[in-house]
């Protein structure tokens, strides 16, 4: 019986190691989280800055992106393994204007040690200021409304995006000056391929009949301003931003008179609110993508920033005939 318990009491300490051992292999995260010598090492604070650095940087970079998949950004705050990673980095890409709300902290925590560039990639876009206070979300140029908040969400607008990537391009040209040509004409690529959705966009939402759309959280200030088109959301800037019981009634009127058929929700939100107004209002639902980040699904499906840009512009034509 002695002899049993022995070997119990060894297989239970064997399976304790092993737990542990798995444990910290989890803690650690994937190698690609961690800075690798002979490149320039760049971490990312969300998807679409990750997959425009990617293309820019090409073999010169490596690139970390911060945000986990299926992370909705305003829901995530780094850990200190993140902040120590981006200490040792050459860059450190944010989008700024607020998206990033634990920025000023993850940047004391960097340390002054640290030779890391910070760079804000929505630096030359002109900002949307809006009232939260407004249930419906309306969205103006900043010029004209100087109250509210900043809506951080310029990458969703390929206009923006154009101005995003330059920033990224000229970024690296800085840490790297010898790999100019190749980040040059990776740019280009890139800088074209945007081009084209800007385009497209513009074709395709010029010949709507309808300009309203009816969205689950104001992610889409942008587009809308430079696309003709006006945005009303449930919630405010942030999913958080839940609306109040009056605002659902408006929306729900506003829906009936606009004679609108479509309301639009988000694969990493919830869809309650979205489906509960659609319900009152006798319409029908369609996603419109934010792009702040890709599911698991997603991501195993091969899809970026222009496959879910483009499902974004066949669901708006959709919506607005």
């Amino acid at each position: 019986m002695a002899s049993y318990l022995k070997i119990y009491k060894g297989w239970k300490v064997i399976l304790l190691l092993a737990a542990v051992l798995m444990l910290a292999g989890c803690g650690s995260g994937n190698s690609e989280n961690k800075v690798v010598a002979g490149k320039v090492n760049v971490v990312t604070s969300f998807y679409p800055l990750y997959e425009f650095a990617k293309e820019i940087g090409g073999e010169e970079a490596h690139v970390i992106n911060l945000l986990p998949l299926g992370v909705e950004p305003h829901d995530w705050t780094p850990r200190s393994q993140e902040i120590l990673n981006t200490s040792k980095a050459q860059l450190f890409l944010y989008n700024g204007a607020g998206l990033e709300g634990w920025l000023d902290s993850f940047l004391k925590g960097l340390g002054n040690d640290s030779k890391v560039k910070t760079v804000e990639v929505s630096q030359g876009i002109a900002l949307i200021a809006s009232d939260e206070e407004d249930g419906h979300g309306h969205a103006e140029n900043d010029h004209g409304h100087d109250h509210g908040h900043i809506d951080p969400h310029t990458w969703v607008s390929p206009k923006s995006a154009m101005i995003m990537a330059e920033n990224i391009k000229n970024s690296y040209v800085e840490v790297d000056p010898a790999h100019r040509e190749q980040y040059e004409a990776r740019y280009e690529q890139l800088h074209a391929r945007l081009q084209q959705l800007d385009a497209k966009f513009t074709e395709e939402l010029t010949k709507t009949n309808r300009k309203e759309i009816v969205v689950s959280h104001q992610s889409f200030g942008y587009l809308c301003r430079d696309y003709g088109l006006t945005q009303h959301s449930i919630m405010g800037l942030t999913p958080e931003a839940e609306p109040k019981a009056q605002d659902l009634i408006n929306l729900s009127k506003l829906v009936k008179e606009q004679g609108i058929q479509y309301i639009f929700f988000e694969e990493l939100v919830s869809d309650k609110l979205v489906n509960t107004l659609a319900s009152e209002a006798g319409v029908k639902t369609l996603v419109l993508n934010p792009v702040e980040g890709l599911t698991k699904q997603q991501e195993q499906a091969g899809e970026n920033y222009f496959t879910l840009m483009e499902k974004n512009l066949q669901n708006l034509v959709i919506a607005l005939q």
